[in-house]
């Protein structure tokens, strides 16, 4: 009996602690919501996807593939990234440059967004820094599989 009372007043507390914090936020959401100013904005709610929230410097977030002048990639297909990806999920496959500078590029270069763990790991041994993640687009979100394994020309847009 006295291990139920005290479980029952445990779960008011609970309860209370929670419509405490409802009331409150939802008290100075509807103040900011009439445009009084108020040095607390209440529940930290975005409204997305028409407000987007300011991602950090340092957010990975959707890979590129950097460009030369010439509009060819930048990449020389090293296959580091592929070597160093722990989700195994970058495919290149290496063909001769006409230019002897620059003497190998990627024909095929495929990134598997089903796979990635978005490490950066693929951006930390590019030699070249011819891969990024610094798109700032977080919703990748498509309606087939298919549409996450993205090729030369959606990594160079």
């Amino acid at each position: 009996m006295l291990k139920a009372l005290g479980y029952f007043i445990e779960l008011l507390k609970g309860t209370g602690i929670t419509a405490r914090h409802f009331v409150v936020n939802m008290w100075f959401h509807t103040v900011n919501l009439v445009g009084i100013k108020t040095k607390r904005k209440g529940a930290v709610t975005i409204q997305y996807p028409e407000q987007k929230k300011e991602l950090a410097a340092r957010h990975r977030s959707l890979h590129r593939l950097m460009k030369r002048e010439d509009g060819k990639p930048r990449c020389v297909a090293c296959m580091l990234c592929a070597t160093v990806c722990p989700a195994e999920c970058i495919y290149i496959e290496a063909a001769e440059d006409p230019d002897l500078e620059i003497q190998k590029y990627p024909s095929i270069f495929v990134i598997d967004l089903k796979r990635c763990c978005f490490c950066g790991f693929c951006v930390e041994a590019c030699p070249e820094d011819a891969i990024r993640m610094d798109t700032a687009k977080i919703d990748l979100a498509q309606t087939t599989p298919e549409d996450l394994v993205f090729g030369l020309d959606k990594l160079l847009k």
